[in-house]
């Protein structure tokens, strides 16, 4: 078989992930799924409704309630990129350790329409994160526009040149373009310096286009595209080098959201078995040839999963370890809990299975 039947590992760090509201039914569902998938670190996002997470109080709050579900993960906190957030605000946020600053282009995907429609408004508190040395994390696409050409397909392909703009005026604030889906966002990552980085989830290392346009709970923003974008970020996953690393962008919706009348929820649900659907997208892209067999390494992997998200947020390394063998379980048809149900990612098949050591 192209990769080993086991891996021993550092505990993985998700440097992008959905816990929606806490309290809530949701957050109580998903939030002891973390470790199951062996990731004991995690950067939060924080576009919550009715109001997302915008100042540090409020970002506090949140982590104290994640907490008591589960005081075993590290839990990054983060701001939403709004018009009410000052200079001081940013500086607080720094003597307060929160990880972040995220960016929604205003209605590009779930809870944004408080979001950016220019950056220039905030240049001031752009400047402030650069000083400071807080993350500017960026959700790359700009809303979808007929009448200017821009679909899902598109969308972020139509931003990089936003990201350009913004390491030109920022040379050295670090920036992290969220949830790559194409081979522009990767080669946009590489063609900058070690300040920005990107993330990669779980899903898009697998789904093209027609696996979410089929079926709704693998819908999700950016959406999946085209073998030559997976190739891509399967290529990126494996030669890193400290530029690409995991976030997995999971994203829980309850059932009715995916499934009824109207709007179908963008968002795939990975949390709890994370690790695993990163290792069966490499050993597929193996044996389609998209990447080679010697690709493959525990050090490559360990980078990948821990070593690099760690680094650039400043975070120490894991002290623990976490076994991942080949088939050792079946992912959940779906998980329940009072008041929501949720369908996992890839819901039935076998999957790695993980043990802490």
């Amino acid at each position: 078989m192209p990769l080993e039947n086991s891996y021993l590992l550092p505990a993985a760090a998700d440097m992008h992930v959905h816990l929606r509201n806490a309290p809530g039914p949701i957050s109580q569902l998903v939030t002891p799924t973390i470790r199951q998938a062996g990731v004991d670190c995690v950067f939060v996002m924080p576009n919550l409704a009715p109001r997302p997470v915008v100042t540090v109080a409020e970002a506090q709050e949140y982590q104290r309630h994640l907490q008591a579900l589960d005081p075993e993960v590290t839990y990054l906190m983060s701001l939403y990129l709004h018009s009410s957030i000052t200079p001081d605000e940013i500086r607080a946020a720094k003597k307060a350790g929160i990880a972040g600053v995220k960016a929604y282009p205003k209605g590009a995907t779930t809870n944004s329409e408080w979001g950016v429609v220019s950056f220039e408004p905030f240049y001031e508190v752009l400047a402030t994160m650069e000083e400071e040395g807080i993350v500017l994390n960026l959700h790359g696409e700009v809303p979808s526009n007929p009448a200017d050409g821009v679909t899902v397909m598109n969308a972020e392909a139509r931003f990089l040149p936003v990201l350009h703009d913004l390491v030109e005026r920022f040379p050295r604030l670090k920036i992290v373009l969220e949830h790559c889906t194409s081979a522009d966002a990767v080669e946009a990552v590489r063609s900058v310096g070690d300040q920005v980085v990107g993330t990669i989830t779980a899903h898009h290392l697998s789904l093209l286009v027609d696996d979410w346009s089929a079926n709704v709970n693998n819908y999700c923003k950016p959406s999946a595209k085209s073998p030559r974008d997976r190739q891509a970020l399967l290529n990126a996953v494996v030669h890193s080098n400290g530029k690409f690393f995991l976030g997995t962008d999971s994203a829980p919706h309850d059932i009715s959201a995916k499934k009824g009348k109207g709007n179908t929820a963008a968002g795939v649900f990975t949390q709890p078995y994370a690790l695993g659907y990163v290792l069966t997208a490499l050993e597929e892209g193996i044996i389609r040839g998209d990447i080679p067999d010697a690709a493959i390494s525990s050090s490559k992997l360990a980078g990948f999963f821990s070593h690099y998200g760690r680094r650039f947020y400043g975070v120490p390394e894991s002290k623990h370890k976490v076994l991942l063998t080949r088939n050792g379980q079946t992912i959940a048809e779906s998980f329940k809990g009072e008041g929501a149900e949720i369908v996992p990612f890839r819901a039935g098949e076998k999957t790695w299975s993980v043990e802490w050591q």
